[in-house]
């Protein structure tokens, strides 16, 4: 069974979560760094804002919500952290929205994107999606759909990425039996890892989890960092509200979906276009620590008739591709051609 990689038992120094965290295998290589202090940040000296869970109506629309703007104040100190929990986003949306942001201490004053439009994945809307590219949970629950941001499966320990299967079974209050494997790693870095780890709130999957065919969980966590990032050895990380939202709402037997696209599209109903593009998961060892080269896309055949299509403005798509900001772009209003 899956368990966090790099979680923080209950006596861990910052030194020890300075080791951990930088083993994250984050998807934005370029932007890691950023992402590994912020992480110990929040760890040494941060509470993470309550976050309310995000509710869209699904009205025959594939684009839901609105891109919102966060002030910090002149004279107060945030991070960037704090105001994705408090936007219920992951802190890779946060980056990717805003790039030239110092996501430890960002300026005094500034404006920060909060990328809270966004469109529906490019599959089947019922049950649970999980889309690893812009590390995003979706549920369909009768006439809305929630949107909650996670963490998933480090590199070579990933997250399955084109997969249906369902919830098998929930646990309130799980432990955790790391594999000989893991502890065999932790050991060779000079941690050790007990046999079994009791529930309760040091447990590294949580207080909830829902156990998603054999091998995989959807579950909290024991730390303050991680939502955004690739940090499991596979299961899908939550905050623990998130998670306990979900567990009380989801029945045994939903459908649960995993796929990986960074770039989605849609047609609104009077005719609006609109593109979405991530920045795609490293595949490998050499793009993961190649901080200078851009991880390509592969894309799929309706992507690329997308692409021709004639509405289609090219410098804006061009722009999207190439800044990967998590954020719908818009491409006109006419009608499909018959």
């Amino acid at each position: 069974m899956c368990a966090l990689a790099h979680f923080v038992y209950k006596n861990s120094t910052i030194s020890t979560v300075l080791k951990t965290v930088q083993k994250v295998k984050s998807r934005d290589r370029f932007i890691m760094l950023k992402k590994l202090a912020l992480a110990v940040s929040l760890v040494a000296s941060f509470q993470v804002a309550q976050a309310t869970t995000n509710i869209y109506p699904l009205n025959g629309h594939q684009v839901l919500g609105e891109e919102q703007v966060y002030s910090i104040n002149d004279t107060g100190t945030t991070t960037l952290e704090y105001v994705a929990a408090e936007y219920h986003l992951g802190l890779s949306n946060m980056i990717e929205a805003n790039p030239e942001v110092d996501p430890i201490v960002p300026a005094k004053g500034s404006k920060l994107i909060i990328p809270t439009k966004l469109i529906l994945p490019p599959t089947v809307h019922e049950g649970i999606i999980v889309n690893s590219a812009e590390m995003r949970l979706y549920y369909f629950n009768g006439g809305n759909v929630e949107v909650y941001p996670i963490g998933i499966g480090q590199l070579g320990k990933g997250t399955p990425m084109a997969w249906v299967t369902k919830v098998e079974r929930k646990k309130a209050g799980p432990t955790w039996t790391p594999t000989a494997k893991m502890r065999a790693e932790y050991a060779a870095e000079g941690e050790y890892l007990p046999a079994v780890v009791p529930a309760g709130p040091d447990n590294p999957m949580g207080l909830y989890a829902m156990y998603v065919g054999k091998l995989y969980a959807i579950h909290g966590t024991n730390a303050d960092f991680g939502i955004g990032l690739r940090v499991s050895h596979g299961c899908v990380r939550l905050r623990n509200e998130d998670n306990e939202t979900l567990f009380h709402k989801v029945p045994v037997g939903t459908r649960v979906e995993f796929i990986n696209q960074p770039i989605k599209f849609a047609e609104e109903p009077n005719g609006d276009l609109y593109i979405e593009v991530h920045q795609p998961l490293s595949r490998s060892e050499s793009e993961f620590e190649n901080f200078d080269t851009t991880v390509p896309f592969s894309f799929t055949q309706a992507q690329l008739q997308f692409f021709k299509d004639p509405r289609i403005n090219q410098d804006i798509l061009k722009k999207a591709l190439d800044e990967r900001s998590g954020q719908p772009s818009w491409h006109g209003n006419l009608p499909i051609s018959q």
